[in-house]
């Protein structure tokens, strides 16, 4: 019979640089291979313990929780000691979770956590089991370096320190094992000290040995050929099975039992499931029922005098609103969760009340009264028939979860006032986990294997993008022909997609919960361990996750930031500067007339929270919203599933159509969505008012529906049915009502988060209208990092007739501003490579001094270590030296001298001191003539990401529409038709649709903005490597036919053929005129035309070249058609000071 045998020392993919074992699928292999125990040793971590917990807890697996730390060597930090630390008993988890916490949070060395055993006390040290880390351990090391005596001093110290240890022994092939073994053996022996073997797991199988190679050298950088590259594994580094293990170490049969008895000693459990909250101080003792209760009341009465300032109007709403009240702090009270609100409620007021902007409510708390009376949401639910029983439903018990939106620049403070209130030890943020998506581990795998990064990029590029769906390499494999091919064809890709799909899933990356904060009754550690990126205090998150911290009982509050919150309050911030009065937008009524036709109706909401896509344009245009239940109505309607009910809901709301009601009580329902269920809300009220649920079951009902659960739906159909019955609705209507309702759920939308988001539309909509450059350049200072929404937002300023004004050295500071009412200026922020630190310091100075003369009054002032030499040039590309000196190629080539200067001025500034003489900066600057418009606007789209001062597609215009009938693409007519559209080519992107069927978007730039064009699939395989050589930046003609469809009424436009205008120009047989400046050298304008004809001959392109003085002659140069009539050649030749001007010119 087997002995058997326990293994203890395991990495899991949570040992996020080295490990590759999922956690919950490695229990399945503990159980192949008869092992009744298993334990997890993460690399100084226990981010995967929770998880391996359950999973090893539901297979009858018992759990062993430990951790491989790195420890603190005092006399050399470089050369770190290793322990494996596992939890005895629950004190032995606090332990870990305390060593681990301030390992991570006080003591980093060069990227790693350290444990001092120092720390540790003789109570800690009685709670462990501690394994002396064989090879990476003090006591192995020391044997390595020959030294016995300090082997026997440390394993001494060690077992005196820990009352539960042992001296490790591990064989998996390396050179020294054997020889460690008999010396580790001999040791123990002499100390009376038991051994135990242990196989340091790092992958599944003895084949994933390359895999796991892989997945370590995409952690460190390195290429799987490096010979630097460090090799510290071996194929034997797999999970043994205990029959391979038994016989491994039948030479030491202790070893072997001893790793049982280990495992019978370790006994953790962890309490999971009842959630714990911080108390929450009341004043003089009031219990939270009462004190909760009271401040409820309280607010409530305020809330009333603003709704309805009216005292008889007060007094007439006042039991109904009463009574809802005393209803909701019953249930609340009975659930046990007035804590809950009175926590949520007190950081929420205190950020009201600190200048740090709150959102009106999210998600489905937007419906309780009595979070609206504590000021925890600012929507009166009444008013737009908001359910409470849909965020807190007392027939189904789970803690209430209010997100709340704060402003995304003031976020942090809240949390900081928070860690104040209840302790810093008792508040973090949430782990989460980034994992290697399909794309993503074929570019890393690509690296590794040392393959070129624009072949790894092609290879990703074939994965297709689904909207709301991440494809995984086995569906690309399946479902891409093209990306089956090339992977069955080519060695390297199948190499690649080899090891890709081996390491697709694993754990890649630590990040932070985008909203997440934990508030713990106590110190966080006597739940979990807690980590810190760089130990900064606003790095400190929890090692378990979102589903984790709350299996072990923590209770997660949401602070989520939402920068529409901090684009309001900066838009408030520049009208206030621009008007000297700020708007009160908190308490205004949502019933501007202006705004709706303005705005809303007209689809003008670019920037307009929620309602920017194009398809939602469309959809206001023709809804014409007049109130905010009508934003809050196609704020639900407009996602998948409900989209398709939308063109009913305009023909009723127009007229064209009756609406239809299976029941009279189902009008005042449905009725402000044209007799259509779109909110969960309103399947729960059908439930009430037709089936006789109470909205507690009610909301279960709706729960069950959306889950698709067939048994539960037939046995609540008979619920259903027969409470309709007693209601007067025959069983016919209540069947028919019952599957619409059904239907509906699976997709409805909850009304409370529409409702509260639509309210936050509303408002910017509002600013929009009447303060649009204010609120557009407010906008603009939150997608500064993305050209596309910015240019986006640009263009729609200008259709508002705001001027823009360029980046300016005297003038901007690091957002867009609005320096004046109908003006925006761009901020420095919107400059490639400029950060808050130089603009900061820009604007600092500037105020405080002056304006800056120039670029060498601006280093000598700021510094040269803000204003380097790139960033210098950053600014002349952008322009940011215009006001002072336009010509904005001088300053470009002469950075180097500006920066050489005021370094030597910096340096000169201790002889200023000694001697009384003050360094001078004056010196000779190159002068060169200026950038012709075309390259000044390429090397500012370089480094805004679009083109601002100009488009170089303007130069083409008369060209395209003279010789071939072209127009700019997007000015086209709506009107069904064939056209040819021209555009910059930015290139063609293949994705599949909702469907899965295959398309390709062209995409395109025109002075305007971007323009897409969805492309057949077909044409673009068939011309694929004639599309491939167009290159990016080139204008191309498009051919494009519109059509109009009756069902949906909507004209779509489909692109044919397109072609790069080089290649019309060919067929056209077009020319190039030169015209030479005055003052040109002739000697330089040969030297220009034999540069030229040095290219290589294909095809003879005509050249004539006309002097202002009436002196004409031509020439046929010798060179690629496609080089001497693109723009590389016409740029080259307008950047020579010897040419006034270059034209393609057509005919004789």
């Amino acid at each position: 019979m087997t002995q058997d045998f326990v293994h203890l020392r395991m990495h899991t993919e949570f040992s996020i640089k080295d490990g590759m074992l999922n956690p919950k699928k490695v229990v399945h292999k503990a159980i192949a291979s008869g092992m009744k125990a298993l334990a997890i040793t993460d690399a100084t971590a226990m981010f995967g313990d929770v998880i391996f917990y359950k999973a090893a807890s539901a297979a009858g697996i018992k759990p062993i929780l430990g951790a491989d730390c790195s420890i603190t060597n005092h006399y050399n930090r470089d050369d770190y000691l290793r322990l494996l630390f596992l939890a005895r008993n629950h004190q032995g988890y606090l332990t870990l979770c305390d060593l681990l916490s301030r390992a991570w949070l006080t003591n980093q060395y060069k990227d790693r956590g350290e444990v001092d055993l120092d720390w540790i006390t003789p109570e800690m040290a009685d709670g462990l089991i501690v394994l002396s880390g064989f090879n990476t351990g003090a006591i192995g090391k020391a044997i390595l370096n020959g030294s016995s005596s300090a082997a026997e001093q440390e394993a001494r110290r060690l077992s005196q320190k820990f009352p539960h240890f042992f001296m490790e022994l591990q064989r998996v092939g390396r050179p020294n094992d054997e020889m460690l073994i008999a010396e580790s053996v001999k040791l123990a022996k002499k100390l009376g000290l038991p051994v135990v073997a242990t196989q340091p797991i790092q992958f599944e199988n003895p084949e994933d040995f390359e895999f796991h190679e892989a997945r370590v050298a995409i952690a460190d950088g390195f290429t799987l050929a490096n010979k630097a590259r460090p090799r510290i594994y071996t194929p034997q580094q797999y999970f043994r099975t205990k029959e391979e293990m038994c016989e491994l170490f039948k030479d030491i049969p202790s070893a072997i039992e001893n790793s049982v008895e280990i495992a019978k000693r370790c006994n953790v459990t962890i309490k999971l499931g009842k959630p714990q909250l911080p108390i929450f101080p009341t004043p003089d003792g009031m219990s939270l029922k009462d004190y909760m209760a009271q401040l409820a009341r309280e607010g409530l009465d305020r809330r009333l005098k603003v709704l309805y300032p009216d005292e008889k109007k007060r007094e007439a709403a006042f039991p109904r609103y009463k009574e809802r009240l005393e209803r909701e702090i019953k249930i609340i009270q009975d659930m046990d969760f007035p804590g809950y609100f009175l926590i949520v409620q007190d950081f929420i007021n205190w950020a009201k009340t600190h200048g740090c902007p709150v959102g009106p409510g999210r998600g489905s708390g937007a419906g309780s009264l009595v979070a609206y009376s504590l000021g925890i949401t600012d929507l009166d639910p009444l008013a737009y028939d908001l359910l409470f029983e849909r965020f807190l439903n007392p027939e189904r018990v789970s803690m209430p979860d209010f997100d709340v939106d704060f402003c995304q620049n003031n976020r942090g403070r809240v949390i900081e006032y928070v860690k104040s209130k209840y302790g810093e030890e008792s508040v973090s943020q949430i782990a989460t986990f980034g994992t290697m998506g399909a794309k993503g581990v074929i570019k890393d795998v690509g690296r590794v294997l040392d393959m070129s990064y624009s072949e790894a990029d092609r290879l990703s590029r074939m994965i297709p993008t689904r909207p709301g769906h991440n494809t995984t390499l086995e569906e690309a494999l399946s479902e891409e022909p093209q990306f089956r091919a090339e992977v069955r064809n080519n060695p390297q890709a199948r190499k690649l997609i080899e090891y890709a799909l081996k390491l697709e899933g694993t754990t890649r990356s630590l990040g932070i919960h985008a909203g997440g904060v934990l508030i713990a009754p106590g110190k966080l550690i006597d739940f979990c361990p807690l980590y810190a990126a760089g130990m900064l205090p606003e790095n400190v998150i929890s090692m378990y996750d979102k589903k984790d911290v709350e299996a072990v009982g923590l209770v997660k509050f949401d602070f989520l930031g939402l920068t529409t919150l901090t684009i309001i309050e900066r838009a408030l911030d520049y009208i206030e500067k621009n008007i000297g009065v700020r708007p009160d937008i908190e308490h205004m009524e949502c019933d501007d007339e202006d705004t709706y036709k303005k705005i809303f109706q007209t689809g003008d909401t670019v920037a307009v929270f929620q309602f920017e896509s194009p398809g939602m344009h469309k959809l206001l245009i023709d809804a014409k919203p007049t109130q905010l239940s009508d934003l809050i109505a196609l704020n639900a309607l407009y996602r998948p599933g409900p989209m398709d009910l939308i063109p009913d809901f305009l023909d009723i709301r127009a007229g064209r159509k009756k609406a239809e009601y299976a029941d009279p009580r189902l009008i005042p329902i449905l009725e402000d969505t044209a007799g259509i269920m779109v909110y969960q809300e309103q399947v729960m009220l059908v439930a009430q008012k037709i089936g006789g649920y109470s909205l507690g079951g009610a909301d279960i009902l709706r729960r069950a529906m959306g889950k698709k659960d067939v048994a539960e739906m037939e046995r609540q159909s008979k619920v259903f049915i027969e409470g309709a019955a007693k209601n007067g609705v025959s069983e016919e209507v209540a069947a028919h009502l019952f599957e619409l309702m059904r239907k509906f759920a699976g997709y409805g939308f909850n009304k409370s988060h529409a409702a509260a988001y639509s309210y936050v539309a509303y408002k910017t909509g509002w600013l929009k209208n009447y303060y649009p450059a204010e609120f557009l350049a407010s906008s603009l200072s939150e997608v500064m990092t993305d050209p596309e929404k910015s240019l986006k937002i640009l263009m729609d300023a200008k259709r508002h007739s705001v001027k823009l004004l360029g980046p300016d050295i005297n003038e901007s500071e690091f957002n867009y501003t609005s320096p004046k009412t109908m003006e925006i200026r761009m901020g420095l922020g919107a400059l490639k490579g400029v950060g808050s630190a130089p603009a900061e310091a820009i604007k600092a100075e500037r105020e405080q001094n002056g304006p800056f003369k120039d670029p060498f009054d601006l280093v000598k002032r700021v510094g040269s270590q803000l204003i380097t030499k790139k960033i210098i040039q950053v600014f002349a590309m952008a322009g940011v030296f215009d006001s002072i000196e336009p010509n904005r190629r001088k300053w470009f080539e002469n950075a180097d001298v500006v920066v050489q200067s005021a370094q030597e001025n910096e340096k000169a500034a201790d002889q200023f001191s000694l001697f009384g003489e003050e360094p001078s900066n004056e010196v000779p600057i190159k002068e060169v003539a200026p950038w012709s418009d075309r390259t000044r606007m390429e090397k500012e789209q370089y480094v805004l990401g679009f083109y601002f001062s100009g488009h170089p597609l303007e130069a083409y215009q008369s060209e395209l529409k003279r010789n071939f009938g072209a127009l700019v693409a997007g000015t086209e007519s709506e009107n069904p038709g064939e056209y040819l559209v021209a555009g910059m080519y930015l290139g063609c992107e293949q994705r599949r649709g909702k469907d899965g069927s295959p398309f390709v978007t062209l995409h395109l730039a025109t002075p305007d903005g971007p323009v897409d064009y969805s492309v057949k699939n077909q044409y673009f395989e068939q011309e694929r490597v004639r599309i491939k050589e167009i290159p990016k930046g080139e204008i191309v003609v498009v051919e494009l036919k519109k059509s109009h469809s009756k069902k949906s009424g909507k004209t779509w436009a489909s692109p044919g053929a397109f072609y790069p205008l080089y290649e019309l120009r060919h067929r056209q047989r077009a020319h190039i005129v030169i015209r030479p400046a005055e003052e040109a050298d002739p000697k330089e304008l040969e030297r220009l035309i034999l540069d030229v004809q040095m290219t290589h001959p294909e095809e003879a392109i005509r050249v004539d070249f006309e002097f202002s003085d009436d002196r004409s002659f031509r020439v046929r140069l010798t060179c690629p058609y496609k080089a001497a009539a693109d723009w590389t050649l016409v740029r080259d030749l307008e950047d020579s000071p010897s040419i006034r001007q270059v034209e393609v010119a057509y005919g004789l």
